[in-house]
């Protein structure tokens, strides 16, 4: 169906005249500005948890832009790619500047990325209706590593060359598959050429497609459904009050309230990166590392190889599955499988095959080499986030009335990811193993009982409507 011109007064200002033209000719962009900015109801309630989406789109901005600049002087060749770098950082006209902002924007998108995880984990954004728009999130998260892994080994120094070689080498822990897997990813029988030409197509070409594909799938599922809010309550539901116009009258548009919102906090965002990025660029050696700035050398490794920050939590988790750990995960197998089998109200059937695949994976645990359930291990550290909107039986979705002592649990969660973050970039130690195999079954233990814990205690009543203190 054709669209309709829309007439103006003749006599109106030459701005509105030239809005008018194109909106007569381009009428599906300011369709969706309607729908996503103007007319998009969002909660009134929103706190500064809710700026740290709109700064992950704009570091996002910031890596692409970056990146555009760099890929034009950057050589992805194993003789060059150093000295390229060195070209960008020396002589190339604010080539420092640049390369700067993008190695702190790498950093700076996982601290945005985890803290607006974080919030959805507190206020449980990703309960019903919500379930696909946390399912994007976490697939944004898994490419994001994916391209960040890639992306550092671009610089090939010491560290992004021998970060690479442990890191593609794990693969080959796979059964059956694991070494053709490995010489698929390297191109090679070792990290060199080839490797650095294939991870430069997927970090420049391939990867940003798929993440800027999942960034728009996340927006569109989020404002199909709408967005939750500190209270958990939904303000657009068929029972919540609304105006004459079937507007939510506990919602205000996301334009101009929110757009001005998220530019004070991007404002402070950007007073930090720019501090980080004048001042202190490598920070202590956590956002670019010294051993980095020595050219790559595949005969002198360095005395200890651990991965960027953002990375170390998980690779805490991979050093934390050794041979006497695999005794204490068949346990775990164990003792899960029998309160399947004798405390649940599952079919006899069901308990059955419940005895068959646990006798299974403990057989498999015992024969398979610790190195694969390491890897494995880490992978499900990502994965398992994927379900979370059906592991959390609360019958409230916000932080804000479950039981207080839910807080602490949160409280907890938090100390040890950062506690295994700690870790894995420290020299691998016996107490080190000892508290990173702790902080390994918390992780899981946190996720994987959730059905039952979820459920404990006394939850607070939730009110009607939202509850909203004017500035």
């Amino acid at each position: 169906m054709a669209h309709e011109f829309k007439d103006i007064d003749p006599n109106a200002p030459a701005g509105a005249k030239l809005t008018n033209w194109f909106e007569n000719r381009f009428p599906t962009a300011f369709d969706a500005y309607r729908v996503h900015m103007s007319e998009y109801y969002a909660p009134k309630n929103f706190n500064f948890w809710y700026i740290f989406g709109s700064l992950a789109l704009l570091v996002l901005v910031i890596q692409i832009v970056t990146g555009i600049f760099l890929v034009m002087h950057y050589k992805p060749d194993a003789e060059k790619a150093f000295a390229s770098v060195e070209y960008i950082m020396r002589d190339v006209p604010w080539g420092w500047l640049i390369r700067y902002m993008h190695s702190t924007g790498a950093s700076a998108f996982f601290v945005v990325v985890y803290l607006h995880m974080f919030r959805g984990l507190l206020y449980g954004s990703y309960r019903k209706p919500r379930e696909l728009v946390w399912i994007f999130g976490c697939a944004i998260f898994l490419v994001l590593m994916a391209e960040a892994f890639m992306g550092y080994l671009l610089p090939w120094g010491q560290m992004s060359y021998w970060g690479a070689q442990v890191i593609v080498n794990l693969f080959s822990a796979i059964p059956f598959i694991g070494p053709d897997l490995a010489l698929l990813i390297r191109g090679d029988y070792v990290v060199g050429d080839a490797t650095l030409n294939r991870f430069f197509s997927f970090h420049v070409i391939a990867v940003p497609l798929v993440l800027l594909g999942l960034v728009v799938a996340h927006l569109l599922a989020l404002h199909d459904v709408g967005s939750n809010n500190p209270d958990g309550i939904e303000i657009k539901g068929p029972n919540a009050p609304k105006d004459a116009k079937g507007h939510p009258l506990d919602g205000i548009p996301f334009h101009p309230y929110y757009t001005v919102h998220d530019i004070f906090g991007v404002t402070v965002f950007l007073f930090l990166f720019s501090a980080v990025v004048f001042f202190a660029p490598e920070f202590g050696g956590y956002f670019l590392e010294y051993n980095n700035f020595i050219p790559a050398d595949p005969l002198k490794t360095p005395s200890h190889i651990a991965p960027v920050w953002y990375f170390t939590p998980f690779y805490s988790m991979l050093r934390a599955i050794t041979s006497e750990m695999m005794y204490v995960l068949i346990a775990c197998v164990l003792l899960g499988a029998g309160f399947g089998v004798l405390k649940s109200r599952l079919p006899a059937a069901v308990k059955g095959v419940v005895a068959i695949v646990a006798l299974g994976v403990i057989a498999m645990m015992l024969s398979i080499d610790a190195k694969f359930w390491g890897v494995l291990v880490m992978g499900g550290a990502v994965i398992i986030l994927f379900a979370l909107p059906w592991l959390d039986c609360s019958p409230v979705k916000s932080i804000r009335y479950r039981p207080s002592w839910h807080k602490y649990l949160y409280g907890i969660f938090v100390i040890n990811f950062v506690i295994l973050a700690y870790l894995g970039v420290q020299p691998p130690s016996p107490i080190g193993e000892r508290v990173s195999q702790v902080g390994t079954l918390f992780y899981f233990g946190f996720f994987l009982l959730m059905p039952w814990w979820s459920r404990l205690g006394k939850t607070k009543p939730v009110p009607d409507r939202v509850t909203f203190k004017p500035h």
